[in-house]
């Protein structure tokens, strides 16, 4: 009788430590994705159990941006080409803004 309880603990036990890594692994990726759309003092907040108060900025830079011709070169470009070329852009902007300490919110508007 002991043995078929000791082996019904083990088998629990397994199962809630199974469990809690799935659980881990969730929490993880839920942070993992508030990060990627907050900025990181923001995301880091919530995780920690605070609230997250408002906070108004002085400095602030709002850059709106369009490709000149684009639907020019994207009916005379391959598929691919257009993707490169988006790519190519995205990461220049990347890494230029990754100097300095900003957020960055992508909208994207088709017109």
């Amino acid at each position: 009788m002991l043995a078929v309880m000791q082996k019904y603990s083990d088998q629990l036990e397994a199962e809630v430590q199974e469990r809690t890594l799935e659980l881990e692994a969730e929490k993880q990726k839920t942070e993992d994705l508030i990060a990627k759309m907050l900025p990181l003092p923001v995301a880091q907040e919530p995780v920690a159990g605070n609230p997250v108060d408002p906070e108004a900025f002085d400095n602030v830079t709002i850059y709106f941006s369009d490709i000149v011709g684009f639907s020019l070169i994207s009916a005379k470009s391959t598929l691919l080409q257009i993707v490169d070329l988006l790519n190519d852009i995205y990461t220049t902007f990347d890494a230029t803004i990754e100097h300095f300490n900003v957020y960055k919110v992508v909208l994207r508007l088709l017109f």
